[in-house]
């Protein structure tokens, strides 16, 4: 049985690594050198690395850019899983430059909206395995809404018409990201994670809400997902990824079994 997964997901704004909340409020943590070293050595199944700076409003957005590729070149010689690059790509060469610097996946999300056919012109080039779609959620009143450009821009279409759609593009996972449990540590949305994969039949990830291990084995247990992620609680907490993935291994759960590592 293919084993569950448990991914870190690192925020990166003007070359800075910060933690989130709502998509609105962050908070400065520093190097972010330091944080991969510490995911490989504790045992990170994948590393999601998204850059969330502002496009419009940046300084210097072409050189925090730069800064963002640089940071994703050393951190591909480094670390020792899978990586996940995301943030700012609106054509095929964003995705070749990315690959070149170290990614092995690419995670796309406004420009899924700007243009319909990019998800098939990248799946038929780089292949379906590459691309990661992301999905930002939100709970307004009763509705359900999704979000591009960081959560800025609402996405007049429904829910279930983006799945179908970005599967028969040919995407090979879907992220999806609940903005308003983003930070909170009050826990994922079950209801919501289990109603929305009714409609998702290849791969998806859910992050957003991730406050204790227990948060992880309650995906596992009560929901399909392939993989959980999670940003902040992996900052704070000494050999964070070490200590969820081994709860969830004496668990029962079907995760790899964790083992330290010194690199």
């Amino acid at each position: 049985m293919k084993k569950k997964r448990v991914l870190a997901v690192l925020l990166i704004k003007d070359g800075v690594l910060v933690q989130s909340k709502k998509f609105e409020r962050y908070q400065n943590l520093g190097n972010p050198f330091v944080a991969v070293k510490r995911l490989s050595e504790w045992a990170s199944d994948e590393l999601i690395y998204l850059d969330i700076t502002d496009q419009n409003n940046s300084l210097d957005f072409e050189q925090s850019k730069k800064s963002f590729l640089d940071i994703v070149n050393q951190v591909s010689k480094s670390a020792l899983m899978p990586i996940t690059v995301g943030g700012g790509i609106r054509t095929i060469g964003d995705i070749e430059e990315r690959l070149a610097f170290g990614a092995d996946k690419i995670c796309i999300n406004t420009i899924i909206f700007e243009d319909k056919g990019f998800i098939e012109q990248s799946a038929r080039k780089f292949g379906s395995q590459c691309i990661v779609a992301s999905i930002d959620i939100k709970k307004v009143g009763d509705d359900v809404l999704i979000f591009s450009e960081k959560g800025k821009k609402l996405i007049k279409e429904n829910p279930f018409d983006i799945f179908k759609r970005i599967q028969d593009d040919g995407v090979g996972e879907i992220f999806l990201n609940f903005i308003d449990r983003d930070g909170m540590k009050n826990g994922y949305d079950i209801d919501l994670i289990n109603k929305f994969s009714q409609n998702i039949k290849i791969p998806y990830i859910v992050c957003g809400g991730a406050g204790q291990w227990s948060d992880f084995k309650e995906i596992f247990d009560k929901t399909n997902a392939d993989a959980a992620a999670a940003a902040n609680i992996f900052h704070h907490i000494d050999q964070s990824m070490y200590l969820a993935k081994n709860y969830l291994f004496e668990s029962g759960c079907n995760v790899r079994k964790p083992q330290l590592l010194e690199i």
